[in-house]
């Protein structure tokens, strides 16, 4: 094959792979039946396209192709073919068909297919796996790589995931407008989710997944193309460009944690903040605000100042305690004694900390044990702060985590014991 035809290939698998499947599976009704045909056409144009050449709508070809493969195995099998009938009488319930684009390959349905694959029927942890699956287009074994889990588990998780939503009849649909602002925010968890594992992994020996990261960044770009109207769509992308922007600064050479206040500035992505910050505003122009709005604003903040001590913590507080009122959880108030501890010294932070000390939800939370051990080391109380560590190790996943924690307990050990 020469390298337009593998090229080409490629791009339609990668970038046109959800537009294929969704539009498949808006015609047949069949989960299954749409990725095997999808996948059958991908293997027909690797066979054709080095002999023939590259169609000039190849999106358009493959649709083709899959939709032919797709009514021949439905004459083979009757039972199948019946079980698809009634699958695709619900779906006309739901709604027509979108018309082909005249100035594009296939029709954009992938909306569809993004609120099928976060359907709240789903378990928390199937969603982003389908949706890594069929709107990333990655396969099994990259799937199961991103949630760190065998690929035999990945495999029966995104089986059960697809049984699930053919025995549930959970429909292939964008909800309407009296559903929309109670099924979103579920679509954008699970994009969120997929990128939270690529900045700050579970697990492993690394602490950023940046293809993770990035691929949840191609994600939310399809959708504030879909719904460029919700200023919550364009929240989220704000969000993980102002952060992604970091990425290069977060890891030393030998891979382990640059904290925010040793980051190298001049290695953030300037174009990428300036485009997150662009998206901010839009974010927060035209209604009250939302949750990934604020938070989208809270980065914004970082990546403008030119230290951490010339960041305006005041108003960092400030869209906290926004935050806490949008969205109230342990987390936000955890990041908002962090901020208050910034503005107004570490005994002001220490005390808003302690009073999440009972909280189930951080129990299991590092992050919670790690910054009470950085603050009493602020404080100088060296032998607490060497137990908040221990603490905090117990519970970390990654190893630069690992590794800078150990550091960090070390030091609180020694001024301990030179107290």
């Amino acid at each position: 094959m020469d390298e337009r035809a593998a090229g080409a290939v490629e791009a339609v698998f990668r970038e046109e792979r959800g537009r294929l499947l969704a539009s498949l599976v808006h015609r047949f009704g069949d989960l299954d039946l749409a990725e095997d045909v999808a996948s059958e056409a991908i293997e027909a144009a690797l066979e054709h396209w080095p002999r023939r050449g590259v169609p000039a709508r190849p999106g358009a070809w493959l649709l083709t192709t899959a939709r032919r493969r797709a009514v021949d195995r439905l004459r083979r099998d009757q039972a199948y073919a019946a079980r698809i009938a009634l699958l695709q009488a619900e779906a006309g319930r739901a709604g027509p068909a979108a018309p082909p684009d005249p100035d594009g390959d296939l029709p954009d349905e992938r909306l569809s297919l993004f609120f099928t694959c976060a359907h709240p029927a789903l378990p928390a942890e199937d969603r982003g796996a389908l949706t890594l699956r069929c709107l990333a287009g990655l396969a099994t074994p990259e799937v199961a790589r991103a949630y760190l889990v065998p690929v035999p588990t990945m495999a029966q998780r995104i089986v059960r995931a697809k049984k699930k939503i053919r025995d549930a009849r959970i429909p292939f649909r964008v909800p309407g407008p009296d559903e929309l602002p109670q099924r979103l925010p579920g679509v954008l968890q699970v994009v969120y989710s997929i990128f939270t594992e690529g900045y700050a992994a579970s697990a492993g020996p690394h602490l950023q997944r940046l293809d993770l990261a990035e691929e949840a960044i191609r994600l939310a770009r399809i959708l504030r193309r879909l719904l460029p109207a919700e200023r919550e769509v364009t929240g989220l992308l704000a969000l993980m460009l102002l952060v992604h922007a970091r990425r290069d600064a977060r890891t030393g050479p030998d891979g382990g944690i640059v904290l925010l206040d040793d980051q190298d500035r001049g290695r953030w992505d300037r174009a990428m903040i300036e485009e997150g910050r662009q998206l901010v505003v839009t974010a927060l122009t035209g209604g009250p605000p939302g949750p990934y709005g604020v938070q989208a604003a809270i980065a914004a903040l970082h990546d403008e100042a030119a230290d951490v001590a010339t960041t305006d913590w005041p108003q960092v507080v400030a869209l906290y305690d926004v935050l806490l009122v949008l969205t109230p959880s342990p987390v936000v108030a955890l990041n908002r004694a962090a901020a208050v501890a910034m503005r107004d010294g570490p005994a002001a932070g220490l005390a808003l900390l302690d009073e999440l000390a009972d909280e189930p939800r951080l129990r299991a939370y590092h992050p919670f044990p790690a910054a009470r051990a950085d603050l009493l080391s602020r404080l100088g109380r060296f032998a607490e702060a060497a137990a908040a560590y221990r603490q905090a190790l117990d519970l970390v996943g990654t190893e630069p985590e690992r590794a800078y924690l150990r550091r960090r307990l070390e030091s609180a050990e020694l001024s301990a014991s030179d107290g």
